[in-house]
């Protein structure tokens, strides 16, 4: 097993007690953001996820679904300057943490109605800039976008359950207020230290 898998095993057993001692999702996602911003702390995972492939053309590499709790654990890897689309996470709630390079995260408010479900007019709240080791709690139904820096980034993402397949999220186009259920990225299994292989 290597450093990387050991630490990625570790992290799993310790949100597993976590999970079990903790019911409420929002607190069980709150309790396991430390332990998140930990490991993406951690110089071996961030010195492993340079050799990761790219992630562009809305897929995501899938490094864990979780049999016991069902959380997932994804990550991503961006191309410099990309542009990343408004959106939301459904009911799931979700941990975004930077492995590499920097990225800016912008939180939308939505200031209509809501009354008409094909339609939605929302506005930039607040931007926040992160970089490796940064981690952002994103609530359900929390709008907000992602946006790339003057490097590749890399960020693992932490799912409080599977969305792709079963869930509908939401994307927002600025311009023509239009709303669009979708499906979430493509998965693509990945095993860490693959890449070094």
């Amino acid at each position: 097993m290597s450093d990387s898998q050991a630490l990625f095993s570790q992290f799993i057993k310790d949100v597993h007690a976590v999970w079990a001692a903790e019911s409420d999702m929002g607190r069980r996602m709150e309790r396991t953001k430390p332990l998140f911003e930990a490991l993406v702390a951690q110089p071996v995972m961030q010195a492993e996820s340079q050799g990761w492939p790219s992630t562009e053309g809305h897929k995501n590499l899938l490094l864990h679904t979780d049999e016991t709790y069902g959380f997932v654990i994804n990550a991503v890897v961006r191309t410099p300057h990309r542009k990343g689309s408004v959106h939301d996470h459904s009911q799931a709630w979700v941990l975004y943490g930077l492995l590499e390079g920097h990225e800016s995260l912008e939180r939308y408010d939505r200031v209509d109605d809501a009354s008409d479900p094909t339609k939605a007019e929302v506005k930039l709240a607040y931007v926040t800039n992160g970089g490796p080791g940064n981690v952002d709690l994103v609530p359900p139904y929390a709008i907000h976008a992602e946006q790339g820096g003057d490097a590749r980034s890399v960020a693992l993402i932490f799912r409080s359950e599977v969305l792709v397949g079963r869930i509908l999220q939401q994307g927002y186009n600025l311009e023509t207020k239009e709303v669009v259920r979708r499906s979430g990225p493509t998965q693509i299994p990945f095993t860490l230290g693959q890449a070094a292989a």
